[in-house]
Order: structure tokens, then C-alpha cells, then sequence
């Protein structure tokens, strides 16, 4: 039995200049996919976003360029 992939929508996110990395919490504020840094700070804890695959429950892991970002149905790739 084959499982159908779920279409995610994929936005890209680019470093400014100068910076190597930003928050996780962060950038979930600032692209608005949360409401608050409050609502971002409890949707990492609760294990409900991934970095590369894997469950992230660090608020502030630094994402760097090559970084992929899953929360709710969307994908972020992280460039520079």
C-alpha cells in the first residue's frame, strides 16, 4: 500500500545579509505563520514543528542556510 504525499505549500526564506542564521521562533513570527511569539514559543514546545525531519522543541534553534522548516501543512527552506 503506497502512502500519498499531502500537497505542502513551500515558501523560501532568505538570510539578510551579514546574518548566518535566525530563531526558529523568530522566523515563524516574521513570515506570520504564528500570531505571537507567544503562540510560536508554545507550538516548539509542544513538538508540533520539525527542522530537517525531526521534531524541534528548541525555541530558539538556529536556522541556517540549507534548514527546512515544517509547521502545519507548510514548508520554509532556509537560504542566503
Amino acid at each position: 500500500m503506497q502512502q500519498q504525499n499531502k500537497s505542502m505549500a513551500t515558501q523560501i526564506f532568505t538570510l539578510t545579509e551579514g546574518n548566518e542564521f535566525i530563531t526558529l521562533d523568530k522566523l515563524l513570527k516574521l513570515l506570520k505563520i504564528v500570531g505571537s511569539g507567544g503562540e510560536a514559543h508554545l507550538v516548539i514546545t509542544e513538538g508540533m514543528v520539525t527542522v530537517n525531519g525531526e521534531v524541534e522543541t528548541q525555541k530558539r534553534k538556529k536556522l541556517r542556510e540549507g534548514d527546512v522548516v515544517e509547521f502545519n501543512g507548510e514548508g520554509i527552506k532556509i537560504i542566503s
